[in-house]
């Protein structure tokens, strides 16, 4: 596992996917996206078929991913629902008639501190959503990215957020059964598993060619925030009293960077299982830092990341090949 600390890569908070991925060239690579037809995501797809790649888009409401990728050439679009195994199945071998490799995975799509709410298997929709369900199907794409990795190498990306801060994971009652349901705690515990299944992926996927990082893209407002209201936004500082969005805040396309930054830039070459924010990998967190900079220990736990795993396959039923 590559150390927790920074590259001093060049790029920053300022820097936008378009310069992320200048010079690079895509071409003959495919890459499937996660949600990738609104805010993070559908600018995520747009820097990746700017450098030539063959972008799936795994979209929830296909007409609406088709109207919003309008324009956008070299984009296949195919539904899915990660709150849905038979959906992730059915996904899954939709891909694999569509190619037969794949090279870059960005697992983006992700709810936020909705109220509580459960999948079909009765599990909390955040963690079953944002963590069990891209579980499940980069379970599915395996033999897929195994291919990928040996035509050059394959990378997978999870967006999880600084928000893992809020939580590590419950592993006694991670589906809030015998809890209190606190929507911002669950929001962290999916996060936090976002991180943590990078740092398993990458420790299996080294051999295979693959390599996997997680990350923190960085305050945006971007439709993932629908549950929240404006008195809450404003209580919490993302906006002021008149209503305008705090500076910190980042637009899409710089919030988009780092993951574009994770996915192709050549500074991570021979690396993996690390957390970034910034177009860098980030500091471990300790005393002295920010809140929300750099990522807790726990989120990035070798041992953790091993238990997530384990505990994953039981609540999905689905396990790797190989």
């Amino acid at each position: 596992m590559t150390p927790q600390t920074p590259l001093n890569s060049g790029f920053g908070a300022h820097s936008t996917a378009a310069e992320v991925i200048s010079g690079i060239d895509l071409s003959g690579r495919t890459a499937l996206v996660t949600g990738g037809y609104s805010g993070l995501g559908l600018e995520t797809v747009r820097a990746l078929v700017s450098a030539g790649a063959r972008v799936i888009v795994a979209a929830r409401r296909p007409e609406t991913a088709a109207s919003d990728l309008t324009g956008i050439d070299g984009v296949t679009i195919l539904l899915l629902d990660l709150a849905d195994p038979a959906s992730i199945d059915a996904f899954a071998l939709l891909v694999a008639a569509t190619t037969d490799r794949i090279h870059i995975l960005i697992n983006n799509a992700a709810i936020m501190a909705c109220p509580l709410a459960r999948d079909t298997r009765g599990y909390e929709s955040q963690f079953a959503t944002n963590h069990l369900g891209h579980f499940h199907m980069t379970a599915r794409l395996w033999p897929l990215l195994v291919a990928g990795g040996k035509d050059g190498g394959a990378r997978i990306v999870s967006v999880s957020s600084c928000g893992h801060m809020n939580s590590d994971i419950d592993f006694d009652d991670p589906s809030y059964q015998s809890r209190d349901y606190d929507k911002w705690a669950a929001y962290g515990q999916a996060k936090t598993a976002n991180a943590l299944f990078a740092v398993e992926l990458d420790r299996i996927g080294q051999a295979e060619g693959i390599r996997a990082y997680s990350l923190h893209p960085g305050g945006i407002r971007t439709p993932l925030q629908r549950s929240l209201t404006m008195e809450e936004m404003t209580a919490m500082g993302w906006y002021d009293s008149e209503g305008n969005l705090s500076p910190m805040f980042k637009s899409t396309e710089q919030g988009a960077a780092t993951s574009i930054w994770c996915a192709t830039s050549p500074q991570l070459d021979g690396k993996g299982g690390v957390y970034c924010e910034d177009c860098d990998v980030a500091p471990a967190w300790h005393e002295g830092l920010p809140r929300y900079t750099g990522v807790r220990a726990y989120a990035v736990n070798p041992d953790n990341a091993r238990r997530l795993w384990t505990m994953s396959e039981a609540m999905t039923g689905v396990t790797f090949p190989g």
